[in-house]
């Protein structure tokens, strides 16, 4: 039985392995029981690192300390990559406002933190631990402890009031959602709103019957409707072809277009009639429509294509076809010649089949090879980060310099190369699944870890006066703030309600409650998409201001 205790108990390198091994894949297969319509998912893993560390099982401190960094790293590079393509398009338009209402989330909770500490004489440090699990941000949690160790101090009792606040933390949220349906909603709000996606694409065939554009030029209109559309395919007497942007439309051309389904009134009176075929079918057969020209997707996979412009090719001149659509990460995009292109779009290409094949070698459309990560230009990033993070930004009034740390300088990195990488042709693709298991892996290390050190003196905390007030100060930051922002977005900002559930869970950085919203209010994306759109900034300015709230006040 010895064996058994050196593998278990005794500190080594074997023991670390396999104590984190067993804590995470136990956490993540209990983290899938779904209770009342909830699941915890790899947040689990959390609560069954408590439960080791409150049993005695301990790992030696340098190795937990690295393996908690190494996720939390890994953890917070990958969520930045994933969400950079993103980030900066959630300020136009709309999402400025869903941004706005979630910063008010956030300012509103961290305020309620901040008073509530000077006012009970919790430490703030306590406090700040308090916050992270009100609003289930681990992220935030590992750069406020990083900032504690900058300061000398003990960053422990940090990770040991967040781990009492979490669970109610991703329960609040829910039940704040529910409180908002039953006494803020009223029945208008519930309705699903036609979604305004500037992304989403349309076919349409029209006939050209409108005098004033005979004998014009495709470029011509197109500048002078200042509206974007690609015409895929020309039928005159009776043939087809594939027109350019010098090609001149003549009265009865029939030309079959893509565009922006909320552009569709401004084409139908620029060229004069639209076809009642509905073009958007998922089953249409292109092939079939007509014998002359092929109908293929081809997948951009050469490197060197990476971050160039569609236009710039100037495959529509050199080989006469036609890219009508580009798919992007599920996503239909509008082939405009200013489009950039990234590793992994599938392009939409009309045309010869001699001529495709042509253009196949241009692109690549070799898919074997996206399957292999490119794991140079991952490490190369997370050591741009960690550079980014050791760097000390002077803010006027605090004596110590802020540093971004382990995670707030890669979360800045990955959003900077997911968004501007493929401009400056960097070689950033990963599969969606490599970027999932990066993430879940350093998630799962980070939460694991974290629940260890804190598990020792968990329960004993809990029943404790400090435990219990913890818990009610962390419920109030979660509450709160929720439904108060819930009912301005309601009833003053004029959001359905969907949506504004989405913008909430992502402004708490609760997947969990955005999961128990589109199981249970169904039948749009809405509060998807708004999650997606409040996630970014959310996570950014919370792992920061954690940070800035050390300094100043402590």
């Amino acid at each position: 039985m010895e064996w058994i205790n050196s593998i278990f108990f005794e500190h080594s390198a074997l023991q670390a392995i396999i104590i984190l091994s067993l804590t995470t894949a136990i956490g993540i297969s209990l983290g899938k029981i779904r209770i009342g319509g909830i699941s915890l998912g790899v947040t689990f893993v959390f609560f069954m690192g408590i439960v080791a560390g409150h049993l005695g099982i301990s790992l030696n401190p340098d190795m937990l300390n690295y393996a908690e960094s190494f996720g939390l790293v890994l953890f917070v590079y990958s969520l930045g990559l994933q969400v950079g393509p993103g980030f900066f398009s959630a300020f136009r338009k709309e999402g400025i406002q869903l941004n706005l209402l979630g910063l008010i989330v956030i300012l509103l909770g961290t305020a309620m933190a901040i008073i509530i500490s000077y006012a009970s004489q919790i430490p703030l440090k306590d406090m700040i631990g308090v916050l992270c699990g009100a609003t289930t941000n681990t992220p935030a949690l590992g750069a406020a402890q990083q900032t504690l160790k900058q300061l000398g101090q003990e960053a422990s009792s940090a990770a040991l009031s967040c781990a009492v606040t979490y669970p109610l933390g991703v329960v609040g949220v829910i039940l704040a959602i529910i409180v908002i349906k039953k006494l803020i909603a009223r029945p208008q709000d519930m309705d699903i709103k036609q979604e305004d996606d500037p992304n989403h694409t349309y076919i349409a065939a029209f006939q050209v019957h409108n005098p004033g554009i005979y004998g014009k030029k495709i470029e011509t209109l197109a500048n002078d409707s200042h509206t974007k559309f690609v015409i895929s395919r020309l039928w005159r007497n009776g043939k087809v072809s594939i027109p350019s942007r010098e090609t001149i439309l003549m009265e009865n051309d029939r030309i079959l277009v893509v565009t922006i389904e909320k552009d569709m009134p401004i084409l139908t009176m620029l060229f004069g009639e639209q076809e009642n075929r509905d073009w958007n079918k998922e089953d249409i057969d292109w092939n079939s429509i007509d014998r002359e020209l092929v109908s293929s997707y081809i997948v951009v996979t050469r490197p060197e294509i990476n971050g160039r412009r569609l236009g710039s090719l100037r495959l529509r001149n050199a080989y006469d076809i036609n890219v009508s659509r580009v798919l992007r990460s599920g996503v239909k995009l509008l082939a405009t010649p200013d489009l950039v292109l990234q590793l992994g779009d599938r392009l939409t290409v009309v045309g010869d089949a001699a001529a495709i094949k042509q253009v196949e070698k241009i692109l690549g459309n070799t898919v074997t090879s996206l399957k292999e990560p490119n794991l140079a230009a991952i490490f190369i990033g997370i050591v741009m980060g960690l550079i980014l993070g050791a760097i000390p930004i002077s803010i006027p009034g605090i004596d110590t310099p802020v540093k971004l740390g382990l995670a707030g300088g890669p979360i800045v990195v990955g959003i900077l190369v997911g968004c501007f990488g493929p401009r400056l042709h960097m070689r950033i693709y990963t599969t969606r699944s490599a970027n999932l298991m990066l993430r879940a892996i350093g998630l799962s290390l980070y939460l694991a870890c974290l629940g260890i050190d804190a598990g020792a003196h968990f329960f004993e905390t809990v029943m404790r006066p400090e435990g219990a007030a913890w818990i009610g100060i962390g419920f109030a930051i979660t509450l709160i703030p929720v439904i108060l922002v819930g009912w301005i977005a309601l009833r003053f900002s004029k959001m359905d309600f969907r949506t504004t559930c989405g913008m909430l869970c992502g402004s708490m950085a609760n997947p969990m409650a955005l999961s128990y919203v589109n199981d249970t209010y169904q039948g749009s994306n809405q509060a998807s998409v708004s999650y997606a759109t409040v996630y970014p900034l959310a996570m950014f300015i919370r792992v920061i201001l954690a940070q800035i709230i050390l300094m100043i006040f402590i």
